[in-house]
């Protein structure tokens, strides 16, 4: 169960005067991000990245397990995303998923699975037979807002600084290799998908990047995908007020200027 604390009327209503004099109650731009850090390690695949006050760590894992019968000569990439009590007080992680931990591991499968972002068949090890599954697990540690854009760059982040074990194929048989006796290789990675989310006030009224009281008192959200390419992977839209094909619009304009932002800042904090 989730049991949000709602903002009080004087907090969204304050928040709703700032904003139509074009003033955020945090001091930044209309269309600015909050402070991104993004830190990688110790261990291959693990990644934790900070968002403003939002905090999200990101754990990539693999195993040798068999393909699905429809899909011979792929492997697997799963997703799973955890909201627990320490993340927000409103959260519950003794029972079954909420509908957020449900919405952001759909919104990671089709950024980075449907949109092809990992090649899948470099996962084969024998078709048919064994394939590598890859799991990234996203835990949320802080909850201050946007959980859908720190959790995506977390988890592209996670799979490029993940390494797997090397594995050498002989006829009908696989060795798999221990990282001590061979270097593990990366993931074959297609393109870098990330989210950039804005929120909407009412027709007029639209920022990006927002906090938890914004993300609170926002009619509805709009998430733009685009990878390094400057390509769009995926839109999403969630309640509220329709929008125009010029909204629209706008909004990729928008998102266009900050991907290449955000890939720098990923591909920095790899390299590192």
């Amino acid at each position: 169960m989730v049991a949000e604390i709602e903002p009080s009327n004087i907090e969204r209503s304050f928040l709703l005067e700032s904003l139509e004099k074009g003033i955020r109650v945090d001091g930044r731009g209309i269309y600015d991000y909050r402070t991104l850090k993004i830190s990688c390690g110790p261990t291959a695949g693990l990644v934790e990245v900070q968002l403003g006050q939002t905090r999200v760590l990101a754990r990539v894992s693999c195993e040798v397990t068999r393909p699905f019968p429809d899909r011979p000569t792929e492997g697997i990439v799963q997703f799973n995303a955890e909201l627990s009590s320490m993340c927000a007080p409103g959260f519950d992680s003794s029972g079954k998923p909420s509908a957020q931990e449900v919405a952001v591991t759909r919104m990671l499968e089709r950024v980075i699975r449907q949109s092809r972002a990992v090649d899948t068949e470099a996962l084969c090890i024998l078709a048919g037979e064994k394939v590598w599954t890859v799991r990234i697990d996203i835990h949320f540690l802080d909850h201050g807002g946007n959980l859908v854009d720190a959790a995506s760059v977390a988890a592209i982040a996670a799979l490029r600084h993940f390494r797997r074990p090397d594995v050498t194929v002989d006829g009908e048989e696989a060795i798999i290799h221990d990282v001590r006796e061979r270097n593990p290789v990366p993931l074959s990675i297609h393109h870098t998908p990330v989210c950039v989310t804005f929120g909407f006030f009412g027709e007029a009224m639209m920022v990006l990047d927002t906090s938890l009281l914004e993300e609170q008192t926002q009619v509805s959200s709009f998430t733009v995908t685009l990878n390094s390419h400057r390509e769009v992977c995926a839109l999403n839209k969630a309640g509220g007020i329709p929008l125009s094909p010029g909204q629209i619009q706008r909004c990729i304009q928008i998102a266009l200027a900050k991907v290449d932002e955000l890939n720098e800042k990923i591909q920095e904090a790899i390299k590192q």
